[in-house]
């Protein structure tokens, strides 16, 4: 049997999220939905999710660490201490533990959750900054309405399992020298959920559920940013047979603004200004993301100088208030002045007592020079 760790391609150190990542990840990839018709493909789904059935239980991954098995039978008969106290009373007292609540032998598992699923939203930066409503649709399960989720034909209920009586497990007896052992595993032919059907739905075939295409609203808090993840719990796919549902994650993907770009909290803009607003001063009107407002550029501005407006920026996600808006300025000098522009310039360079280059000359005055 192939290693569970191998399978879904984590370490055996594996955190819960690394391996839940793993497994969508890999169920996405192999799932029949997106491969109909490959038998390869339902058999890799299958094994992925065997795998991450076993690791993601921590009673169950504890017992194939030490025991490199996922059989609860097989590895409680070869440590019946396993399970803790609750354990202990199983094995000497048969299950019926004057403890209660301590074994496991007795609880029944019940229908396995619905799978999680994900979907994206595409947002610019005013609707991260002010926030927005979004729709997404997937392609999920659903609860069947005709049987109302429980896989049985209409005017037919599930019936007890007569294997376990129940409880979806199933109890093995034996002496050992330290007297009646007990040991209890999932109940292979209820598959561990304590009922059977006899009469399944005709609509759902006995799942309880049903694919179907579902629109869901979602509100995207403010400040968020690109792929930042919102979790809708219970928006996932219907269990089968009256499971639980599994939750729906919603990547956002931010699309770039034409002027601002994104600097933790803070907005950034390259503002270019001329080099006669800059030498002289000037009073502007700015277009931020919250209206227009007036900007003021300092007498003998030089490129490399911000200009800061408060509390126009992202809002902080976990905080109160919102990051700053920074206007960088970027100084330009004319190459395409006219010769009365030119001339003002020299002027002025003449008044300042600047040393300046000559202009330069025409063809008609080069030919003068040359026949000096």
């Amino acid at each position: 049997m192939a290693d569970h760790y191998e399978t879904l391609g984590v370490a055996r150190d594996a955190t819960d999220e690394e391996l839940k990542r793993a497994y969508r990840k890999m169920a996405r990839q192999y799932h029949p939905d997106a491969n109909p018709g490959d038998a390869t493909a339902e058999a890799r789904f299958k094994e992925v999710s065997a795998a991450y059935e076993v690791l993601s239980d921590p009673e169950r991954r504890s017992l194939y660490d030490r025991f490199g098995t996922d059989d609860l039978k097989a590895a409680r008969m070869a440590d019946p201490f396993s399970g803790g106290l609750g354990s202990i009373f199983d094995a000497f007292f048969g299950g019926d533990s004057p403890f209660g609540g301590f074994g496991s032998a007795s609880r029944r598992q019940g229908p396995p959750p619905g799978e999680d699923l994900e979907a994206h939203v595409d947002l610019d930066l005013h609707e991260v900054v002010f926030g927005a409503e979004r729709e997404v649709t997937v392609r999920t399960a659903v609860g069947c309405e005709s049987c109302d989720g429980s896989g049985a034909e209409a005017g037919t209920s599930p019936v007890r399992c007569s294997q376990c009586g129940g409880s979806g497990q199933v109890r093995t007896v034996r002496q050992s020298m330290l007297g009646q052992m007990v040991t209890a595993s999932p109940c292979n032919v209820c598959g561990g959920l304590g009922e059977m059907i006899e009469q399944p739905c005709r609509d759902c075939d006995g799942h309880g559920r049903k694919l179907e295409r579902r629109t869901y609203s979602v509100q995207v808090p403010v400040g968020v940013d690109d792929g930042t993840t919102l979790r809708l719990s219970g928006r996932g796919a219907a269990g089968a047979r009256g499971g639980a549902h599994g939750d729906l994650y919603v990547h956002t993907r931010v699309r770039p603004h034409p002027r601002f770009h994104r600097s933790g909290s803070d907005l950034v803009h390259e503002l270019h200004v001329p080099f006669t607003q800059a030498a002289l001063g000037a009073r502007l009107d700015y277009e931020t993301l919250d209206g227009t407002e007036e900007i003021v550029i300092p007498k003998g501005t030089e490129t490399g100088a911000v200009v800061r407006l408060r509390d126009r920026g992202v809002p902080h996600v976990r905080g109160r208030g919102r990051g700053d808006l920074l206007i960088e300025l970027v100084v330009d000098v004319p190459d395409d002045l006219t010769g009365e522009q030119e001339e003002l310039v020299r002027r002025l360079a003449e008044l300042r007592g600047e040393e300046v280059a000559e202009p330069s000359e025409g063809l008609l005055g080069r030919i003068r020079t040359a026949f000096r």
